[in-house]
């Protein structure tokens, strides 16, 4: 699986990204999308919500389940990532390139964890 350093991890299995305007893309990684199987639909929020960390702001269908996805930030949506609620399964093919959200005026990416940490949380649930 892969985990890239330059990102930080929830250990709701959703990544942030810190970019150069201070927003931060949203997405859920490779051990989510892993554990989900085949995604069929996703739900997502409009511009302009609000999303809080650690709290549900939209799901995800598989073909295994249906899944909350928690952010892993608190901030308002500035971007959704369109494409997904007609190509979903983008998400499977590369989920660190099919982020979901873009957020601004996060906050709370000074909670998340490392690559390293996250790994580390994750193999418990293995």
């Amino acid at each position: 699986m892969n985990f890239p350093t330059n990102l930080m991890y929830s250990k709701a299995h959703t990544w942030a990204k810190k970019l150069e305007d201070g927003s931060v893309l949203v997405g859920i990684t490779d051990f989510a999308q892993d554990e989900l199987n085949e995604i069929v639909f996703i739900n997502l929020p409009v511009e302009g919500d609000e999303v809080t960390m650690d709290e549900a702001f939209g799901d995800i269908e598989s073909v295994k389940t249906v899944s909350d996805v928690i952010s892993p930030v608190s901030g308002t949506v500035a971007e959704v990532n369109e494409d997904l609620l007609t190509e979903p399964k983008a998400i499977n093919d590369d989920p660190y390139e099919a982020w979901l959200i873009r957020v601004e005026n996060a906050t709370g990416m000074e909670e998340l964890l490392t690559a390293e940490e996250y790994i580390e949380s994750t193999e418990s649930e293995k």
